[in-house]
């Protein structure tokens, strides 16, 4: 059974949705699933006075975690088009993996979340898959095998790089059906070729 890492920020807890919908999905594709999140980097009086989502309950991960997983899922919302320092600061850490190759061959995904439709989620999604590119893994993102992210009816997020959803300007959308199952439907495909990586 492959074991699977969901690894997310969120600041207002739309990605921690989007990170339980993952983990649902991945359970669903038969993998074990931890979620755990980063460190928050900002100041404590930045984070009271932005209103910061501070009782998240997934365990804070360390950077030592990560080979001890078949598969790392990684979230975090838009900061100008890439992703937010935080995640960043974390991933800055991981030198060391790169370095023994420690992730090779891993199998590897993205999602985020953006204030509108047009905020940078590809860019986004593709600032955190370049890290993991350079790290080794072997990416696998929301195909339109998803036929949600195809919908005209509605505003949704959704694209082929990873499972998306869209807050808000002031974090009042919250994650729709459709964009928690695309979330799910990308954890499930992950989990899948992360069994079959495993196996061989």
């Amino acid at each position: 059974m492959a074991k699977v890492l969901v690894l997310y920020y969120s600041s207002y807890g739309h990605i921690e949705q989007m990170a339980q919908a993952i983990a649902e999905g991945a359970r669903q594709g038969g993998a074990t699933v931890d979620i755990k999140r980063v460190p928050e980097t900002a100041p404590d009086d930045v984070v009271q006075a932005a209103h910061f989502k501070t009782d998240q309950p997934a365990p804070v991960a360390e950077v030592e975690d990560l080979p001890n997983y078949d598969a790392i899922i990684v979230g975090a919302p838009t900061r100008y088009g890439r992703m937010p320092s935080q995640m960043a600061a974390f991933m800055d850490r991981t030198g060391p993996l790169w370095a023994t190759g420690a992730l090779n061959g891993k199998v590897g995904g993205a999602f985020t979340s953006t204030a509108t439709q047009h905020g940078g989620q590809e860019t986004t999604l593709f600032s955190i898959i370049t890290n993991l590119l350079h790290l080794g893994l072997v990416i696998v993102g929301l195909p339109y095998s998803f036929r949600g992210q195809m919908t005209l009816d509605e505003v949704a997020g959704g694209t082929p790089y990873g499972a998306t959803t869209i807050a808000g300007g002031k974090g009042e959308r919250q994650p729709s059906a459709i964009d928690l199952d695309g979330a799910r439907h990308q954890g499930a495909l992950i989990a899948e070729w992360a069994t079959k990586a495993a196996a061989e």
